[in-house]
C-alpha cells in the first residue's frame, strides 16, 4: 500500500494470474440487470420494480425514479412503453375483451388484473409486466429462486450506496436474505436499534467486495480473485460471514509467495487470522531473503486513514485512545484483535476497547502502539533463513520507509526511534567482524558504547556481556539429531593451538548445526574454542564460530553449536576441526569408521563415514580423539 493511501480499505493483493475468480462481476448499472435465463434481464427486468411496487425513494409525485428502473435509459425506455402501449391498443381494439382476458388467463396473469385492459394506458402496463410475473415458475429449487434475486429489484426493500466519491454504486437488497446469512444485518434490520432507512450508506467498503458478499448471501457462489480478496475479507469480517471469511483466507492460502508473505502476514494479524499468519511466518523462514528484498516489505505495518463518515464501525483495539476535533482517524494497520461490525450489534463483538465513531469526533491512536510489530514478530523467530546482517540491511531499508510515511528524516537517530525494540532483536554477535565493520558499526544507528562492546566480542576472550541476542538461529524443521562415533571414554588429550581433524561424508543431504566437545578432566573450566567445517576438496570454509564453553568436569560432550547452520551435500567430503585452548581433556577411543543414525518417526537412515584428516592435526583419528559428536538436521 502506498504511504499516502488514504483509502481505509485493505490494499489489493498482488499476485499474478487472471483476475475475479468465476462469473463476471454482475453489473450494476441503473440500465442493466444480473444474467438471467442466459442474457441481461432487459425491458421485462426493468418493469420489476415498477410493477411490484412504488421506488421507496419517489419524489412527491410517488413515481418511479428513472435511475431506479433497471433495463434501458431513460429515454429508449420510454420509447419502447409507448410502443409497448400503441401494440396493446392495437390488439385490444382487434380483439375482444373475453379473448383477451383469455389470452392474459393463459399467461398466468391473476384475473384480478383483467380489469387493467380497459384502457390503452393498462394495456401496456400489462405487457411490460407479463414476462416477469411468473418468474418463480422457472426455479425449481429455492437457491435458484434466491440466485435471481441477487442484485436485482425485484422485491428488494432496501438499497446500498457502496463506496465512496465517483465510485458508489447503488445495489438492491433484501432484508430477509441478509438477516438470514448475517447476525450483523439480522440486528442492523430487528434488532433493537434497527434502522428504518431503505438506503444505507456504507462508505468504507468496496463495490465489488460487497457484491461478491452478496453473491455468497444470496447463492453460495464464491467470487473472489487477487484484485477483490483482501478487501472481501474485510467485508466478511464486518459482517460476520465467516464462511466467506475462510474462502478468502483458503484463497490466499493458495497464493502466498515469498514477495507477498509479508503483506499476507500484517493482513493475518491485522483480521486475527492465526493460521494463515503461521503460513506466512514459515514461508519467510524457508525463503527469508527473497521476502526481505519483496517491494512489499517496507510497507508492513502501515497505518489506515479512516474517515469520520465511516461511522457505521466498530473497531476493538489494544491501546489508549485520544480525542481529536480532525477529519480523519489515524488507525495503525498492525492493530489485534481488528474487528469491524456494525454498531448495532455490539454483542457479536469480543471484549476489549469499544470504539464507536461518529459523525463529528476522530479518534488518534496513542503512538505508544509501536509500529513495528509484525517486523519484530519476524525479527523473533530462531528459524530464520539468512544472514544476521541482511537482516539488519532489511531493517535499516524499512526503518528509511516507516520514516518518510512519519515525516521525519531518515537521520540515524530517526531509524532507531522508528525500530523500536525491533534493533535488539538483530543479533550482532552472529555476524563476523568484517560484517559488522563494514555495516552496522558504520550506520551510526548503534550508540559508541554499543559498537565498542560487540568489537570487544568479536576480538577478545573471555567475551564480555553484550545487549545483543547471541543464540544463532537455525532454519531448520524437524527434530534435531546427533550421531557419536566412539565407544568409550579416556583421560587426558591436551591441547598446543594446533586443530583437532576428522574427515566425513554422508550418504544424503543435512545440515550440521554443530559439535559435541569433551571437556577438562580438572573439574569445571572454561574453554575458548574455534570450529569450523571445511570442503576438503577446495579447501574453502563454510561455515565457522568463534566460541567458549562450560564444562563441569564429567566425561559428558558439551554443545558448541555454529552461527548457522551448515549445508552437507551427500558423497562429498568434508572436513571437521575444532580448535581448544585451555586444559587437558577427556577424549574418546574405540572409534567408529561408519556410524548410522535412524529416524524413529520416519525410518530414513543416515550414514555417517569417517577417515584420518591428514596435515595439521592434533592427534585426532577415526580410533580416539576429539570431536566425538555431530548434530545435525536432516
Amino acid at each position: 500500500m502506498a504511504a499516502g493511501d488514504n483509502s481505509g480499505r485493505p490494499p489489493c493483493l498482488n499476485l499474478s494470474g487472471p483476475g475475479p475468480l468465476g462469473n463476471g462481476q454482475p453489473s450494476n448499472s441503473a440500465y442493466s440487470m444480473p444474467m438471467s435465463n442466459g442474457g441481461p434481464v432487459g425491458v421485462t427486468g426493468g418493469a420489476q420494480g415498477a410493477a411490484r411496487r412504488p421506488n421507496p425513494q419517489s419524489g412527491p409525485g410517488g413515481g418511479e425514479s428513472a435511475g431506479v428502473v433497471a433495463g434501458t435509459p431513460p429515454t429508449a425506455h420510454n420509447a419502447i412503453q409507448q410502443a409497448l402501449a400503441q401494440s396493446a391498443s392495437a390488439r385490444a381494439m382487434e380483439t375482444s375483451a373475453t379473448n383477451m382476458t383469455s389470452n392474459a388467463s393463459a399467461a398466468s396473469v391473476p384475473t384480478t388484473h383483467s380489469s387493467l385492459l380497459s384502457a390503452p394506458a393498462a394495456a401496456a402496463v400489462l405487457v411490460y409486466r407479463e414476462p416477469v410475473y411468473n418468474w418463480q415458475a422457472t426455479k425449481s429449487t429455492v437457491k435458484e429462486r434466491f440466485a435471481f434475486l441477487f442484485n436485482n429489484e425485484v422485491l428488494s426493500d432496501v438499497h446500498f450506496l457502496v463506496g465512496k466519491g465517483m465510485g458508489v454504486q447503488r445495489i438492491p437488497a433484501h432484508r430477509f436474505v441478509l438477516a438470514v446469512g448475517s447476525a450483523v444485518f439480522d440486528a442492523m434490520f430487528n434488532g433493537g436499534m434497527a434502522t428504518t432507512s431503505t438506503e444505507i450508506e456504507l462508505p468504507d467498503v468496496e463495490p465489488a467486495a460487497f457484491l461478491a458478499l452478496l453473491k455468497f448471501l444470496y447463492s453460495d457462489e464464491v467470487q473472489i480473485g487477487p484484485e477483490t480478496v483482501m478487501t472481501t475479507l474485510y467485508t466478511a469480517k464486518k459482517y460476520a460471514v465467516p464462511a466467506l471469511e475462510a474462502h478468502c483466507v483458503e484463497f490466499l492460502k493458495k497464493n502466498l509467495r515469498a514477495d507477498n508473505a509479508f503483506m499476507l502476514l500484517t493482513q493475518a494479524r491485522l483480521f486475527d487470522e492465526p493460521q494463515l499468519a503461521s503460513l506466512c511466518l514459515e514461508n519467510i523462514d524457508k525463503n527469508t531473503g527473497d521476502a526481505l528484498a519483496a517491494e512489499g516489505f517496507t510497507d508492513i505495518d502501515l497505518g489506515i486513514v479512516v474517515h469520520s463518515r465511516f461511522c457505521s464501525s466498530l473497531f476493538i483495539l489494544k491501546g489508549n485512545v485520544s480525542v481529536y476535533h480532525d477529519d480523519f482517524a489515524f488507525l495503525p494497520f498492525h492493530s489485534l484483535p481488528f474487528y469491524l461490525c456494525h454498531p448495532f450489534f455490539p454483542s457479536l463483538l469480543p471484549l476489549g476497547h469499544l470504539i464507536l465513531f461518529s459523525h463529528s469526533l476522530s479518534f488518534h491512536l496513542d503512538h505508544s502502539l509501536h509500529l513495528s510489530d509484525t517486523l519484530v514478530a519476524v525479527l523473533e523467530r530462531d528459524t530464520l533463513g539468512v544472514r544476521e546482517v541482511r537482516l539488519f540491511v532489511a531493517a535499516v531499508r524499512w526503518a528509511e520507509a516507516e520514516a518518510h510515511r512519519q515525516q521525519l528524516q531518515p537521520t540515524p537517530e530517526n531509524k532507531r526511534r522508528v525500530l523500536g525494540k525491533a534493533l535488539a532483536l538483530i543479533r550482532f554477535p552472529l555476524m563476523t567482524i568484517e560484517e559488522f565493520a563494514a555495516g552496522p558499526a558504520q550506520s551510526s544507528i548503534l550508540t559508541d558504547r554499543e559498537v565498542v562492546s560487540l568489537f570487544l566480542h568479536f576480538t577478545v576472550n573471555p567475551k564480555p556481556h553484550v545487549e545483543f541476542i547471541d543464540r544463532p538461529r537455525c532454519c531448520l524443521r524437524g527434530k534435531e539429531c546427533s550421531i557419536t562415533r566412539f565407544g568409550q571414554v579416556e583421560s587426558r588429550w591436551g591441547y598446543s593451538g594446533t586443530s583437532d581433524r576428522i574427515r566425513f561424508s554422508v550418504n544424503r543431504r543435512i545440515f550440521v548445526v554443530g559439535f559435541g566437545l569433551y571437556g577438562s578432566i580438572h573439574g569445571p573450566t572454561d574453554y575458548q574454542v574455534n570450529i569450523q567445517i571445511i570442503h576438503t576438496d577446495s579447501n574453502t570454509v563454510l561455515g565457522q564460530n568463534d566460541t567458549g564453553f562450560s564444562c563441569d568436569g564429567s566425561s559428558n560432550t558439551f554443545r558448541v553449536m555454529f552461527k548457522e547452520p551448515v549445508e552437507i551435500l551427500p558423497n562429498v567430503n568434508y572436513t571437521a576441526c575444532a580448535t581448544l585452548k585451555g586444559p587437558d581433556s577427556h577424549y574418546g577411543t574405540k572409534g567408529m569408521r561408519k556410524v548410522t543414525h535412524e529416524s524413529s518417526s520416519t525410518g530414513t537412515k543416515t550414514c555417517f563415514t569417517f577417515c584420518y584428516a591428514a596435515g595439521n592435526n592434533n592427534g585426532t583419528s577415526v580410533e580416539d580423539g576429539q570431536i566425538p559428536e555431530v548434530i545435525f538436521y536432516t
